[in-house]
């Protein structure tokens, strides 16, 4: 068998897996999208109508405030604990990870026992505080399960930067902030970026947690499924879902751009 040949028969499965669950999908998407009585004004109503465009400017946003503040948390937490041994420190990293083993719904479900009707803040507050439908509980939610896929990538980083490089900073007279600014954050920037991008594209995509908190507000996976499943709105569904992957691609693309490395989301 040459080499040609062995690479061809490699590729082969890589080949079938990308059209068979990649191109063909994503084709059959498009076209669904321009099938119905507005054809490709569909994507025009996106912008034209508030209900659409509104929907996508606060998925965006709360997209954007939970990859922020994923990035602020985990970097702390993250070079606390990569700098820091003490008794208990593998517990508390697992505690901090455990929303990996959660789907969307059970983090929902426990943002509605912490700020629901019925949950622990409405008990224990004199103005029975209710914020577990809002957009402060969606973005809870996402923060909630952002926080351990970006403390995880912070931490790999964190243990391969340089102490020496620190250590000369601070012989040259830097005061931990200058440290932090111009020797740490620049050793994790790729880092930041990557896993900053990986927050970002699941908030965008989140369902089960929308599923449950969002009662009264809409973003875009919510409104995907209601003009699926209860309009039979498919076009208007596909013509969403489109512009969905479009601004998550689009923002993958950039990131991978800044960081030099490879960026993948999960969902």
């Amino acid at each position: 068998m040459t080499n040609r040949t062995f690479v061809l028969t490699c590729l082969t499965p890589l080949l079938i897996f990308s059209l068979a669950f990649l191109a063909f999908p994503l084709m059959r998407l498009f076209l669904a999208s321009v099938e119905g009585d507005n054809g490709w004004a569909v994507y025009l109503d996106i912008i034209r109508k508030p209900r659409y465009i509104n929907t996508l400017v606060l998925t965006v946003l709360v997209s954007l405030a939970t990859t922020f503040a994923a990035l602020a948390v985990s970097t702390t937490a993250g070079m606390f604990l990569v700098r820091n041994k003490f008794r208990g420190r593998n517990i508390l990293l697992s505690i901090l990870t455990l929303p990996l083993a959660f789907p969307g719904v059970v983090i929902g479900f426990l943002i509605i026992l912490l700020g629901g009707r019925q949950g622990l803040i409405n008990q224990i507050t004199p103005g029975h505080v209710v914020f577990a439908y809002s957009v402060l509980g969606l973005f809870l939610g996402y923060l909630y399960f952002s926080i351990p896929r970006v403390l995880l990538t912070v931490m790999a980083a964190a243990e391969k930067l340089d102490p020496a490089l620190e250590e000369a900073a601070r012989t040259l007279g830097a005061n931990p902030f200058r440290v932090v600014v111009d020797v740490i954050l620049p050793g994790l920037m790729p880092s930041l970026i990557a896993s900053g991008a990986i927050a970002f594209a699941t908030a965008m995509g989140a369902f089960g947690t929308a599923f449950t908190l969002a009662t009264n507000i809409d973003v875009i996976p919510m409104v995907i499924y209601t003009e699926f499943t209860l309009s039979a709105n498919i076009a208007m569904a596909a013509a969403l879902s489109i512009v969905l992957g479009i601004v998550t691609w689009i923002l993958l693309l950039i990131a991978r751009s800044l960081s030099g490395t490879t960026v993948a989301a999960g969902g």
